[in-house]
């Protein structure tokens, strides 16, 4: 059976001050459609396994909040950690809970606060990356073809053709300064890390016993407890052990079996304020206004309001973020935006945490 998993545990710093410890930026209506970006990969996923196929994968602290999102999903189908400890942790646990449930299953790892506009498209690809998963011993990673030399995002460098669309991968790379961003898109043979995953069950626990072998002995002490009732509280004692490492560093960057599908599936991370002012109709300025009001020659701004009663009024802003929430506002030049992140921990050591 193909199942998918959505990472739904993440704090979306740089999104602060919509996004807090409490509700981060998954559980919020970030487009202004009346949904979430966790319901809205919810219902994107419904579209390729049954719902008793999909696992949300979150911290403890948010099950409460997956439900209120998400009821027609089964209780048990919400896995959660005790602690935030980085993605591959996570990924094994669910790769081992998706065994219990299939052992030749195939999976797909979904990050829950992603944007694809190009939904059928993406259907295809994620199909045909299951398929090429159940029939070879690979561990696929989507990758989207480049629309610009973006510096936000990690490059994956194409290998040879493996099959049809599917290449080998031959190397990742960090964000990159703007000029070797350029030569990548240029090169064409790059594309951008999105962050999606497809294998199998047996694969990926394969790639952790070799190459993350830490986690994969912490999680495996007793490997008939998931799918069971005793597996949270096994989980709770356990996963704090593990090590604290992302699956890109721990599996996708050391395996040898690792390929790519390119796709063009009208992909966002959402990952900043300035991602989101690109995805959105601007007006004749180029200025995203959410909400009521008249933002004048305001250009290349985002301008957004947490409340449907206050009409906003804005002149001579150009190229900055505006974040109006009921107990902050943020103005912030949009080509600093990399800087949310450590302003919200400044914030939270002075203030103590009230705003986090």
């Amino acid at each position: 059976m193909n199942f998918i998993a959505i990472m739904a545990g993440g704090v979306g710093s740089r999104f602060w001050p919509a996004s807090r410890e409490s509700l981060p930026k998954q559980f919020l209506d970030i487009l202004g459609i009346g949904k979430s970006l966790l319901r809205l990969t919810y219902e994107r996923s419904l579209n390729l396994v049954p719902n008793e196929n999909i696992l949300i994968v979150t911290n403890a602290k948010y099950r409460e909040l997956v439900m209120e999102h998400l009821p027609e999903l089964p209780v048990e189908n919400i896995l959660c950690e005790p602690s935030r400890n980085n993605t591959a942790p996570c990924v094994a646990y669910t790769a081992l809970r998706v065994e219990s449930m299939d052992q030749d299953g195939v999976m797909a790892i979904l990050p829950s606060d992603h944007v694809i506009m190009k939904e059928k498209e993406f259907e295809v690809r994620i199909n045909e990356a299951f398929k090429f998963a159940k029939e070879n011993k690979a561990l696929i990673t989507l990758g989207i073809q480049p629309t610009r030399p973006d510096t936000g995002y990690g490059y994956i460098e194409l290998g040879e053709n493996g099959s049809d669309d599917i290449f080998e991968v031959r190397s990742f790379r960090e964000k990159p300064e703007l000029e070797k961003a350029r030569a990548y898109v240029d090169d064409g043979g790059y594309v951008w890390n999105a962050g999606i995953f497809i294998w199998s069950v047996e694969s990926i626990l394969d790639a952790f016993k070799k190459n993350a072998s830490q986690i994969y002995e912490v999680l495996t002490r007793n490997r008939s407890v998931y799918g069971t009732f005793n597996e949270q509280s096994y989980i709770d004692l356990n996963y704090p052990e593990t090590e604290k490492i992302s699956v890109d560093y721990a599996i996708m960057e050391r395996a040898e079996n690792v390929y790519c599908l390119p796709a063009d599936i009208g992909w966002s991370d959402l990952g900043t304020w300035t991602s989101l002012h690109a995805l959105l109709d601007k007006n004749d300025h180029g200025t995203v206004l959410l909400g009521e009001g008249d933002t004048g020659s305001s250009r290349d701004s985002l301008i957004r309001s947490h409340s449907s009663e206050k009409l906003i009024v804005a002149e001579g802003l150009d190229n900055f973020i505006v974040i109006d929430e009921k107990d902050v506002l943020l103005i912030w030049p949009k080509d600093r935006e990399q800087e949310i992140k450590q302003l919200r921990e400044r914030i939270d050591q002075r203030y103590d945490g009230k705003y986090s």
